[in-house]
């Protein structure tokens, strides 16, 4: 990964490696599809995320969980403090890249995104597994929310429309011209944000993510770039 010039590579991690792990006990690997996809096949060992892991179980919205609520479901998982934690799915790491910041933001780094996620791991061969994993038992997550990774409603009113500041859509055409509105209370966006749906960073063919440069040249033609504060929605 090294060699494609990320800025942070440990951040994914190759096939090669997770094969070589399957059987490292401080190793759990989570699959982030829904249960049908998961016991079709999964990779050997790997348990699943509970299927509403983005939403807080209380109200039901797309709120990350609290600490209590996301401490339950990691325990559950198997993941204690110590845990080195593989994500992946089938989605293009939209659900794997989804609960790795949700890890990041309760303070638990150790966590990397499979580059290419199922449809690598299947594609090169490797073998799969159909029974479901039991977690490992026993173990504590303790969360500890760093705040400086998410963006807060009033920080963004505050600095959307400041010159140092690039606001970056990531949802699809529909939401961002309004033609569609996926459930949202109002349509529209944000004023001044630029567009790019976020599967445009990945090939579609191996999911896997484009090389740095690739990136770096997509999001330089939208105005984001290193000198400036991105916010993302």
């Amino acid at each position: 990964m090294t060699t494609q010039g990320y800025t942070h590579p440990e951040f994914l991690v190759d096939a090669t490696w997770v094969e070589e792990h399957l059987d490292d006990p401080n190793v759990v690997i989570v699959d982030t599809d829904l249960d049908p996809a998961y016991t079709r096949g999964h990779i050997p060992g790997a348990v699943l995320v509970p299927d509403n892991f983005e939403k807080d179980p209380d109200s039901g919205r797309v709120h990350i969980m609290n600490p209590e609520q996301f401490a339950a479901m990691c325990q559950g998982l198997g993941i204690g403090d110590d845990t080195h934690v593989i994500t992946y799915d089938n989605s293009q790491s939209l659900y794997a890249a989804r609960l790795w910041w949700a890890l990041n933001y309760y303070g638990h780094t150790n966590v990397q995104v499979l580059n290419g996620g199922w449809r690598r791991w299947v594609n090169e061969g490797r073998r799969i597994e159909l029974t479901r994993a039991r977690p490992p038992a026993g173990r504590t997550f303790t969360p500890s929310a760093n705040e400086t990774i998410m963006c807060r409603i009033d920080e963004l009113k505050e600095n959307h429309n400041k010159p140092d500041v690039a606001v970056w859509d990531v949802r699809s055409d529909g939401e961002w011209d309004g033609s569609g509105d996926r459930g949202n209370l109002k349509r529209g966006r944000v004023p001044g944000a630029v567009h790019l749906e976020w599967f445009n960073m990945l090939d579609r063919d191996t999911h896997q993510f484009k090389s740095a440069q690739e990136i770096r040249d997509i999001l330089a033609g939208l105005g984001i770039t290193p000198d400036k504060t991105v916010y993302t929605y």
